[in-house]
């Protein structure tokens, strides 16, 4: 690692470890930190170095507790649905868009991604900047990779992520906070979603997500133009039961893999008039009043894109439309 990070590193250290209440042992022990140094040695890091900061790690039962319990798994969408399509998220919406409105027309006209999907982006995620988490991300990030084995893999790729991030913006590890999974920032990006897609669209010469609103739009546009977001096209369909459908079809992944025309014959059909030839997935969400069908087109499978869920990318889609609508109604 070169000399200046290094430096860097060690201070973090020694300010961390003082009057912190964390146990006294880390990370640099356990049976998998040598792959961990290895890794990050052959990109050129200093071992011992990263040692240090795998000892400063700590585990986190709440993490444990938080990560088998993910609200997506536990939900009903109209139960999902309450909790970010509300009136507080959408007037925090609206003004959010009110704010930054020429900074989100500027994302739009430069990514492609209309502004209500931005904002309803880091509305979901962070409340626009004010529920932003709370655990440090080399906790997070060493916790998951260490102490869960159903994701160990991921999450320890993640923290060499996150790594290769701090030494790469000059920045502490054992200071940057996240959530339970090491998302970060108004966005909450992982570590190689910040590497890939984080923006400076300031032009300050730094890509912060964490206090810099504008850098934080630009990111997120930056993403989904990245995962292929395809501007002016529709996000989802209404569907039409022309008969019951086959139990198979339905929530049977976030791909759109079949035709709007095979639909069509297999008797689900839309109202809408779009391209026969684009592909759709067949959802089935659960109301208070029973089960609602829709088809995810292209751009909802990009929303999946930021989280692997059906409902969270509806919410974004309906948190979007209510607050476009709330602001056109106040004249914007």
């Amino acid at each position: 690692m070169r000399k200046k990070i290094g430096t860097l590193l060690l201070a973090g250290l020694m300010l961390a470890g003082a009057g912190t209440g964390y146990a006294a042992d880390g990370y640099d022990t356990h049976p998998l930190a040598d792959d961990v140094v290895t890794r990050l040695a052959e990109q050129g890091f200093d071992a011992d170095e990263v040692r240090k900061v795998l000892a400063e790690a700590q585990r986190q039962e709440s993490i444990l507790e938080a990560i088998s319990r993910p609200a997506e798994r536990r939900l009903t969408w109209g139960e999902y649905r309450k909790i970010f399509v509300e009136p507080n998220r959408i007037s925090q919406g609206v003004s959010f868009w009110n704010e930054h409105e020429d900074t989100l027309k500027r994302a739009e006209e430069t990514y492609g991604v209309p502004a209500e999907i931005i904002v309803a982006i880091i509305g979901v995620e962070t409340r626009y900047g004010r529920i932003m988490g709370r655990y440090r991300v080399l906790d997070a990030l060493a916790t998951l990779g260490f102490d869960y084995p159903k994701r160990a893999d991921f999450f320890r790729g993640q923290l060499i992520e996150f790594m290769q991030m701090v030494r790469e913006e000059n920045l502490d590890p054992t200071e940057l906070v996240g959530s339970y999974a090491g998302a970060m920032g108004y966005g909450q990006f992982i570590p190689s979603s910040f590497r890939n897609y984080a923006v400076d669209f300031d032009a300050d010469g730094k890509r912060n997500i964490w206090s810099n609103k504008v850098d934080a739009i630009g990111s997120v546009a930056n993403y989904f133009n990245k995962h292929g977001w395809k501007a002016g096209e529709p996000v989802r369909s209404n569907v039409v039961m022309n008969e019951p459908a086959d139990p198979q079809w339905v929530n049977a992944g976030l791909k759109p893999e079949v035709s709007l025309a095979e639909w069509e014959a297999r008797g689900v059909s839309t109202r809408r008039n779009l391209d026969p030839e684009q592909k759709a997935t067949l959802m089935e969400l659960t109301m208070d009043d029973g089960e609602h069908y829709w088809f995810g087109l292209h751009n909802f499978y990009v929303i999946t894109r930021y989280n692997h869920s059906h409902l969270y990318a509806m919410a974004v889609y309906e948190l979007s439309q209510a607050i476009r609508e709330a602001r056109e109604s106040q004249g914007r």
